[in-house]
């Protein structure tokens, strides 16, 4: 099986990459630009040499088409986060809808039954974490992607299963709002003081537990359109700190800001059900892992 991911060289592709990688499939990866160096530092220089890399637009229909073409699966991770889209609202419209869009719109012209792309647990606000209700520009785009997902659905038959990551931490995780614990085991590792931007309870999920859904969601069987909510643990930011004080008790890790404008915890689904085994790491081990990788100096 040759497995396109979109926005590829990035710390989720890297690790998506080294699962699928793993059990012997082709890559291909879509990206602005050929950067191997992510995916060499987790998924190992043989995987980041061996992957057929393509340098294109999400955002142009030629170049996602050409780029599915020949793939039997599409991970669609290409995105802007929920700053770049407050910051430029027409431009993040363009990168996460119009991109998923041309996604779905290369998979139609290449027969591509498989595909798996990127939402989020900014669908949510801050009142509940079952009803959708968005409240940056991002999780609006997000929502209308899975409205979309749908709609390819009805329309064309085109089966599809979407993720709605919560906070996704672990070894590379270093941009957007969000990537502050993941940031404060690299400081904590380097022994460097670190305040994380904001406050408040949240979900938090390894990298490698939501690698691990869409690797699963790349051998599921086609069946419909299912949206997931990855969770991982709920956590404060000062169970955060203190696990990572557990890891580096010499750690000088703080946290000051807004709550995010989401909610504590999104509600379970058929995540389970659907695709099972899904491993679930600990928020204890999680954070001793991703402390130990940078003290290792791996990235």
């Amino acid at each position: 099986m040759r497995v396109l991911i979109t926005g590829g060289k990035g710390f989720l592709g890297a690790w998506i990459a080294r699962r699928l990688a793993a059990r012997g499939f082709s890559l291909r990866i879509f990206d602005v630009k050929d950067d191997r160096r992510l995916v060499a530092a987790i998924a190992g220089e043989k995987t980041a040499a061996a992957a057929d890399w393509r340098v294109g637009d999400i955002v142009s229909t030629d170049d996602v088409r050409a780029a599915a073409d020949g793939c039997d699966a599409i991970v669609h991770l290409a995105g802007v986060l929920t700053p770049d889209c407050a910051a430029d609202p027409l431009r993040g419209a363009q990168i996460n809808l119009i991109g998923t869009l041309n996604v779905f719109e290369a998979a139609r012209a290449h027969r591509i039954a498989r595909i798996v792309y990127t939402s989020s647990a900014g669908v949510f606000g801050p009142g509940s974490g079952s009803a959708p209700l968005p409240q940056s520009h991002y999780g609006t785009f997000k929502l209308a992607c899975e409205g979309s997902a749908r709609s390819y659905f009805n329309d064309h038959g085109l089966a599809s299963i979407g993720f709605r990551p919560y906070i996704v931490y672990g070894p590379g995780r270093e941009t957007g709002l969000t990537a502050g614990p993941t940031l404060a085991c690299r400081a904590a590792a380097h022994g460097e003081a670190y305040t994380i931007g904001y406050t408040g309870t949240a979900g938090l999920i390894h990298v490698d537990d939501v690698a691990a859904a869409y690797e699963a969601a790349v051998m599921h069987e086609p069946d419909g359109v299912h949206v997931f909510n990855l969770n991982g643990v709920s956590a404060s930011n000062e169970e955060v700190i203190a696990e990572i004080h557990r890891a580096a008790p010499e750690a000088r890790i703080a946290c000051k800001g807004p709550a995010l404008l989401m909610p504590a915890a999104v509600a379970a689904d058929d995540l389970d059900r659907v695709l099972g085994g899904l491993p679930r790491t600990s928020l204890r081990e999680g954070i001793a892992q991703t402390v130990a990788w940078y003290r290792e100096g791996r990235w």
